[in-house]
């Protein structure tokens, strides 16, 4: 298990904990205090946890303020409180879940974890929300990892229509249709790359696209 997804997993109970703490600390509290200082407390405990609530705790002991005698509601708010507490903690996290970036960074952490399949369905769910040829080609990347290189194929060519920066793609393109034996199309690829921004400036795949096409004429 990655750090990424630990991290993933803990936050939750982590979440969960804060808010049944913060639901103590407004019980205790409204003991002592009127409701608006009780919920004060309360809420900036479920943000602190780690601060405030040993801060609460010394009060406790080093402060013995007189209780109140008699506390409306006693268990009514507390709860209220911590419903609507787990409520909003469950909408944030299917809204948070959601977006295109969480769907981004969960197909980075599968890929580095070695599960190119779910990489795959990650990226695919983010470019149903949003399109962008950045992340066709990275899904086009998973897609050549995976061993599926009619799809990643198809990827490359959105990503590169799509108006995709990394001028690099034709050389990619090229190594999959040569697998493919698909020589010609390769060939055009590779004469494409070797006029892109990339082979003006020294770079090794440029003599491999050179050394291919000399290569292929040679056995014309």
């Amino acid at each position: 298990m990655s750090a990424g997804e630990l991290f993933d997993l803990v936050r939750p109970v982590v979440t969960i904990i804060s808010a049944l703490v913060a639901t103590w600390v407004l019980a205790s509290v409204r003991r002592r205090f009127p409701l608006y200082v009780a919920i004060l407390v309360a809420v900036v405990t479920f943000l602190f946890p780690l601060i405030v609530f040993p801060l609460y705790l010394a009060v406790l002991l080093l402060w013995r303020r007189p209780k109140y005698e008699l506390v409306r509601w006693r268990f009514v708010i507390p709860l209220v409180f911590l419903a609507g507490t787990v409520g909003t903690i469950a909408i944030y996290k299917y809204i948070d879940d959601r977006r295109v970036d969480s769907y981004l960074s969960r197909a980075t952490m599968k890929r580095v974890a070695h599960d190119p399949a779910a990489a795959i369905g990650e990226y695919q769910r983010a470019l149903e929300i949003e399109e962008s040829p950045h992340t066709r080609k990275l899904l086009a990347n998973t897609l050549e990892e995976a061993g599926l290189f009619g799809e990643a194929i198809i990827e490359f060519r959105k990503a590169e229509q799509g108006g995709e920066s990394d001028d690099s793609i034709p050389f990619r393109l090229a190594l999959l249709l040569e697998r493919k034996n698909q020589k010609k199309e390769s060939i055009v690829e590779y004469k494409k790359f070797l006029g892109s921004k990339t082979c003006k400036e020294l770079d090794y795949r440029c003599e491999v696209a050179r050394q291919r096409i000399e290569d292929s004429e040679i056995t014309k």
